[in-house]
C-alpha cells in the first residue's frame, strides 16, 4: 500500500488510493494491486500526494483529481529540511489540485494533467494539509484544506503568534481565519473539462466581495483531514483535528478536543478563535507572554498583522460532535483522531447481494484513526444524534472510508507505522453478508524479493464465519498453480509476479489475498545503528545518526540517497519535523511546544533507501525505524500490564491519571527501551495503603533487577511524593522495561510517572546554573518565546531555571538554547533564549576559572553591573574572571 493516505472507489468497484510519496495505486475488485502512476512530489513533513477524487462523469471522460505538493522550481525541487524554525516555512510552495485522465488500462496519463487550483503552503514547517476530495449531486467539487500552521510553539493552545519579524507560519489567523486565503477551509467549485473552474452560487462570500475568496464554502478549520458529501442532502461531514493542550487554562483557553462537523450551509467553524461548542480561546500576546480577553465567538475579529482578508468574520458555528478524553462514552478513550466517513444511502433499485441494509439509510459512518474504531451514527433529519452504534472493524488505524456502487463499505487502513506504511496497511471491503459469509483470506511469503532462481514458501490463512470446509488454491503469477495452505514455488525467471491465494466455501463464496514477488532485485537492508531503538531523549536536543545500508545489487551505496527523518510520535501517529540526507549526520528537531508534556509523546527516527533497480525490475525501498523515549513518562502509557493493574483518574496526578490498584507481583511494561547511561530512576507515587517497593527489571517481570525504590505510605491516595534510587548494570541494548510492584497483601501504591536521569557516563546534565550570591540563571517570565532575556533570579526550582547540558556545547531550557543575540561579539550583547539552530551563537565552553565562554567571540557570560539582584541582565562581556562571570554548572 505504500503510505496509504486517501482513496476513491471507481464505478467498476476498483479503488484508487494514494501514497504520500507520490504513488497512485489501483486495486481491482478481486484485490490485485498495481501502480497506476507516480507524481514528482515535495514530501518534507506532512505534504506529498494527498487526495484522490473521481469525476462524476468518469464512465465517459475517465477524469480523476489529485491533490498534491508539486516540486519547487529550485535546483533540488525541495525547500530545505534543516535550519531554525524562523527560516523554515518561508520557502513558499503550494498544494495543487489537478485533473488527470486514467487510461483504460488503469494507468495514469501524466501528460493529461490540467492544473485546477493552487493552495499556498509554507514549506519545511509542519503541519496540516487537509486534502480530501468529494462531489455533490450537482457535480460540484469539494476540497478540504488544512491551516498550514506550526502548532509546536503554542503550548497546545491556539497558534496566533504574529510578532514582528516572526515567521507567519506560526499564526493560523493568516490562513484559517483569513477570508482571503484558501487554507483551513472547505472549498466548493465546478470544474470544466479543460481544468478551468467556476464558483457556484451560495458559497460563504458572494463573488466580488472585497478581501474574500469566492471558492470558500466553509472556513475556520484546523485540519479537516477527512470530509464527505451526502449526495442526497448536500450536507458536508467533516472530521477536524484539534490541538493537544492537556487541560483548560483560564489564561489561554480550552483543553485539546477534536470534532465532527455537520455542515448544512456555508459558515465559519471557529478556528483559531473557538473550538468545540464554541469554547473560546484567549487572545494571547506571544511577545510579552500576557493574556487578554476571550475571543467573541459570535463576532470574531481578525487583527493579525498577517491577515489579508476581512477583519470582521462570520460568527463561529458550534461543532456537531466535539469530544476529548471520555466525553462521548460511546467513543471510548485514547488518542483523538476523527476521520469523517460517508453517509450510507440505500439504493432500492440495486440488485447487489452485499449492499448494506435499508435500516442503515441516512446513517453517518465515523472513523477514528488513533482509537481504531468505526461507529455507525443514527441521526434525525435535523442532525440530532439518536444513537451511536459499534461497527465490526478488525483492522488498525482508519484512514479513509467510502461506499462503493454495490453498497459495500471500503476502508483504507494506515497500519501501525509512521511515515512510510507498514505490513498492517491495507484496503478492506466490508460487505453485508445477507447470503452467507465470504471467506476472509490472508497470504504471506518468507521471501518477496531476490534473484532467480528464487524459492518462495507461501502461507495462506482463511476464516469463514459460517463454513468450516474450505478449499484452497494458488496462482503463482507465472503460469504455475498450487493447492493447500503452505505451498512452495520456485521462480526461474526475473520478473514481478503476483501470487494469489483463494479460499472457497461450499456455498461458492470466495475470498482472495495477494503477495507481490519481485525476482531479479533484492530490497536493500537499512539499519539505524545510532541512535539505538528505545534510547532516552530530551525533546529539542540534536539527534546524531548513523545508518548502515547494504544491497546485493547496489554494491556501492550512495549515501546522498539515504533519507533520515525525525518525527514527533503522539499515541499512534507522528508528525514529521525535520529530515536530512546521508548515512551519518545530525538532525535538529524543534522542541515540541504543542503537546502536553504529560501526553504519550516520543521521538521517531526513520531511515530509508531506494535502490537503483536491477535486471529490469523496479527499484525497491528498504526502511528502518528507531523510537526515542522521553526521560519522563506517564505510567498510564504502558504497552502491556498484568491483570490487576488499573488506570485511575485523579486530579492530583500529572495528566489527571495514575496507575493504581497494584498488588504484590503486578507489573506494567514499556517497549522499546534502551537505558544506556541511565544512573537513577525517580518515581512519583502515592499510597493510602501499605506501600511497598517499585522494582526496575528488563526483559521480563522476573528479568535482571536494576534498581528498587521503597515507597512508604504517603497519608492518602491523593497525596503524591517523589522517591528515587540509583540503577545498576543497565543493559547496553534495546530491551523491554518492566516496572514491578512488590509488597504485602492488599493495594500497595499508585504510580503517577517515572523519570530516568543520566549517570556520570551519560554525557547529559540537568539542573541549576548558579551565579554570584547563589542566584540562578533564569529565563525572564518563564517565557519560551525567541529573544527572551536571560537574567539572574532567586533560585526557585521552576522550569525557567532548569538548564540542560546535553554534551553538544549548548545550554538549554524550556526546549530552547542559551544564545548570543545575532552571534554578536561586542560587549553588552544581549544573552537570550532562542530556538536551537546549531550556530556559533549557541556554543558555550566551561573553563577552569568557572567562566562560561562563547568560543566564537572569545567573550564571557556576564551578570551586568555590581548589584546582582533579581532581574539582573546577563550579557556578553570581555572575560575578566571576576565574581559576576563565575558560574556553577549542574
Amino acid at each position: 500500500m505504500g503510505e496509504p493516505i486517501s482513496m476513491a472507489v471507481l464505478p467498476d468497484r476498483s479503488v484508487l488510493h494514494t501514497s504520500r510519496d507520490g504513488t497512485l495505486r489501483l486495486t481491482d475488485q478481486a484485490g490485485s494491486t498495481s501502480v497506476a502512476g507516480k507524481l514528482s512530489v515535495y514530501s518534507h513533513d506532512e505534504e506529498g500526494l494527498q487526495g484522490v477524487g473521481v469525476d462524476p462523469d468518469f464512465k465517459n471522460n475517465r477524469a480523476i483529481y489529485l491533490y498534491y505538493a508539486p516540486k519547487l522550481d529550485t535546483p533540488d525541487g525541495d525547500a530545505p529540511g534543516e535550519g531554525s524554525a524562523d527560516d523554515l516555512g518561508k520557502f513558499d510552495g503550494s498544494n495543487r489540485l489537478s485533473r488527470f485522465v486514467l487510461k483504460d488500462d488503469g494507468t495514469l496519463d501524466l501528460g493529461s494533467e490540467k492544473k485546477v487550483l493552487d493552495v499556498p503552503a509554507s514549506r519545511g514547517l509542519c503541519c496540516h494539509v487537509g486534502g480530501d476530495i468529494d462531489f455533490d449531486k450537482d457535480g460540484n467539487l469539494y476540497l478540504s484544506t488544512g491551516d498550514d500552521t506550526n502548532p509546536f510553539a503554542s503550548d497546545g493552545y491556539t497558534p496566533i503568534d504574529d510578532r514582528d519579524k516572526r515567521n507567519p507560519a506560526f499564526d493560523a489567523r493568516r490562513s484559517s481565519g483569513n477570508t482571503n486565503d484558501l487554507r483551513g477551509k472547505i472549498l466548493r467549485i465546478k470544474v470544466a473539462d479543460d481544468g478551468s473552474y467556476t464558483v457556484p452560487d451560495g458559497n460563504l462570500f458572494p463573488k466580488g466581495t472585497d478581501k474574500t475568496r469566492p471558492e470558500i464554502y466553509a472556513m475556520g478549520f484546523r485540519n479537516p483531514y477527512r470530509m464527505s458529501v451526502d449526495k442526497k442532502t448536500g450536507t458536508v461531514y467533516v472530521g477536524d483535528y484539534g490541538p493537544d493542550a492537556g487541560s483548560a487554562n483560564p489564561d489561554r483557553g480550552p483543553g485539546g478536543q477534536v470534532e465532527f462537523n455537520r455542515i448544512t450551509k456555508p459558515g465559519n467553524f471557529g478556528w483559531p478563535y473557538c473550538t468545540g461548542k464554541n469554547d473560546a480561546y484567549v487572545d494571547y500576546d506571544f511577545a510579552t507572554g500576557t493574556s487578554g480577553s476571550k475571543f467573541d465567538c459570535n463576532a470574531p475579529k481578525n487583527d493579525s498583522r498577517f491577515n489579508t482578508g476581512l477583519t470582521d468574520l462570520p460568527p463561529a458555528q458550534p461543532a456537531w460532535i466535539p469530544y476529548d478524553g471520555g466525553s462521548v462514552p460511546e467513543f471510548g478513550t485514547g488518542s483523538e483522531s476523527p476521520m469523517a466517513g460517508p453517509v450510507y444511502r440505500y439504493d432500492e433499485s440495486s440488485t447487489s447481494s452485499v449492499k448494506f441494509p435499508k435500516e442503515y439509510d441516512g446513517n453517518f459512518f465515523a472513523g477514528e484513526y488513533g482509537r481504531r474504531w468505526i461507529k455507525r451514527i443514527e441521526q434525525g433529519d435535523d442532525g440530532t444524534v439518536q444513537k451511536i452504534n459499534d461497527f465490526p472493524w478488525a483492522g488498525t488505524q482508519v484512514m479513509d472510508m467510502a461506499f462503493g456502487p454495490e453498497g459495500a463499505l471500503y476502508v483504507l487502513d494506515y497500519g501501525t507505522g509512521s511515515f512510510g506504511g507498514d505490513a498492517n496497511s491495507a484496503l478492506y471491503r466490508i460487505e453485508y453478508a445477507k447470503d452467507g459469509l465470504t471467506p476472509i483470506a490472508e497470504a504471506s511469503a518468507d521471501h518477496t524479493d531476490g534473484v532467480a532462481p528464487l524459492k518462495v514458501s507461501f502461507t495462506g490463512k482463511a476464516t469463514d464465519g459460517d463454513s468450516k470446509e474450505l478449499t484452497y488454491a494458488w496462482d503463482f503469477g507465472d503460469g504455475a498453480k498450487g493447492e493447500g495452505l503452505t505451498p512452495t514455488h520456485t521462480y526461474e525467471k526475473n520478473g514481478t509476479y503476483q501470487a494469489t491465494f483463494t479460499a472457497k466455501d461450499p456455498q461458492g463464496h470466495t475470498g482472495s489475498a495477494n503477495v507481490r514477488v519481485v525476482v531479479g532485485n533484492t530490497k536493500p537492508k537499512v539499519e539505524i545503528t545510532t541512535p539505538g531503538d528505545g534510547s532516552l531523549y530530551e525533546f529539542g536536543d540534536p539527534v546524531p545518526f548513523k545508518v548502515k545500508v547494504t544491497d546485493p545489487e547496489d554494491k556501492d551505496i550512495d549515501c546522498s540517497k539515504v533519507t533520515v527523518r525525525f518525527s514527533l510520535g503522539h499515541d499512534s501517529h507522528a508528525h514529521e519535523l525535520t529530515r536530512a540526507q546521508g548515512c551519518e549526520g545530525t538532525l535538529h528537531p524543534p522542541v515540541d511546544g504543542e503537546h502536553d508534556h504529560n501526553a504519550n509523546i516520543f521521538g521517531v527516527v526513520g531511515a530509508e533507501y531506494t535502490d537503483k533497480g536491477a535486471n529490469g525490475q523496479q527499484p525497491l525501498t528498504g526502511k528502518s525505524q528507531a523510537i526515542l523515549q522521553p526521560h519522563t513518562r506517564q505510567a498510564e502509557h504502558f504497552a502491556t500490564q498484568s491483570g490487576n493493574v488499573k488506570i485511575i483518574n485523579k486530579d492530583a496526578a500529572h495528566g489527571g491519571k495514575t496507575v493504581g490498584d497494584t498488588h504484590n507481583g503486578d507489573w506494567i511494561a514499556f517497549d522499546p527501551y534502551r537505558l544506556t547511561g541511565a544512573g537513577k530512576v525517580k518515581a512519583r507515587v502515592s499510597s493510602g495503603g501499605a506501600g511497598g517497593t517499585l522494582e526496575v527489571h528488563t526483559d521480563s517481570p522476573t528479568g535482571p533487577l536494576h534498581g528498587s525504590v521503597e515507597v512508604k505510605p504517603t497519608g492518602g491516595w491523593e497525596t503524591f511524593t517523589d522517591v528515587e534510587s540509583s540503577l545498576k548494570d543497565v543493559p547496553d541494548r534495546t530491551t523491554k522495561l518492566y516496572l514491578v510492584f512488590k509488597g504485602g497483601s492488599g493495594a500497595l501504591f499508585d504510580l503517577d510517572d517515572f523519570t530516568f536521569t543520566m549517570g556520570d557516563s551519560g554525557g547529559r546534565r540537568t539542573g541549576e546554573v548558579k551565579g554570584v550570591n547563589g542566584k540562578c540563571m533564569d529565563v525572564a517570565g518563564a517565557n519560551s518565546a525567541d529573544e527572551t532575556q536571560i537574567q539572574l533570579y532567586g533560585c526557585n526550582k521552576t522550569d525557567a531555571q532548569k538548564w540542560t547540558l546535553p554534551g553538544d556545547g549548548t545550554i538549554r531550557a524550556l526546549g530552547k538554547c542559551l544564545d548570543v543575540q545575532g552571534a554578536g561579539t561586542a560587549d553588552d550583547t544581549k544573552i537570550q533564549l532562542y530556538t536551537c539552530n546549531n550556530t556559533v551563537a549557541q556554543e558555550w565552553k566551561a573553563e577552569g576559572d568557572k567562566t562560561l565562554r562563547n568560543p566564537h567571540s572569545g567573550k564571557c557570560l556576564d551578570a551586568e553591573g555590581s548589584t546582582w539582584g533579581d532581574g539582573t541582565r546577563l550579557h556578553l562581556w570581555t572575560c575578566h574572571g571576576e565574581a559576576n562571570q563565575q558560574w556553577t554548572l549542574p
